[in-house]
């Protein structure tokens, strides 16, 4: 069985306002409490701030993301929920539907950790919830804060040659394009 890995990475810190939302399922209660104060206290440690959002179920997570990246400035998400495999084929769907929907907003840009638990029976959950044992949230948090930070310091410099977005604009009133 795997455990905790032996390389851990530095929490990164930051002096910069950085937001992170956490969007939870919070499906079995005390599993997301644990979840949710491991998440928070990664976050808070690294000097950003959180806010929280509850989806009915871990499908609805993904989309929830993407809203919010559209509707709201947030720097980083960090996904937490849990999906204990069932007598059907339900839990495939959720399991590999949700995985797919974050690595999908990943790859286009968003800071996302993932700590949707996915697991056999309520042990495993406990144990990957719990912070002192396996922390998937605090990992999944720490995770997205790691991506926020290699987003940051890999921001290209503004070279002041060609137009810079935003600087272009259609003044209706001169009928004509203006440069800021």
């Amino acid at each position: 069985m795997a455990g905790h890995s032996d390389n851990v990475l530095t929490l990164p810190t930051f002096t910069d306002s950085t937001r992170i939302l956490i969007v939870i399922a919070p499906y079995y209660g005390a599993i997301s409490a644990a979840q949710l104060a491991s998440a928070r206290a990664v976050i808070e440690a690294s000097g950003a701030t959180h806010e929280t959002i509850e989806m009915p179920g871990s499908l609805e997570i993904p989309t929830a993301i993407g809203i919010a990246h559209r509707q709201a400035e947030f720097d980083g998400y960090v996904a937490l929920g849990c999906v204990i495999r069932g007598r059907t084929s339900h839990y495939d769907v959720v399991v590999n539907e949700s995985a797919r929907a974050i690595a999908t907003l990943g790859l286009g840009g968003l800071c996302i950790g993932n700590g949707i638990i996915t697991v056999e029976n309520m042990e495993q959950a406990e144990e990957r919830a719990d912070a002192a044992r396996l922390d998937t949230a605090g990992g999944a948090a720490a995770a997205a804060l790691h991506l926020v930070a290699l987003q940051r310091s890999l921001k290209k410099a503004d070279t002041g040659v060609g137009f810079k977005p935003g600087s272009f604009q259609h003044d209706a009133a001169t009928k004509g394009p203006t440069v800021a």
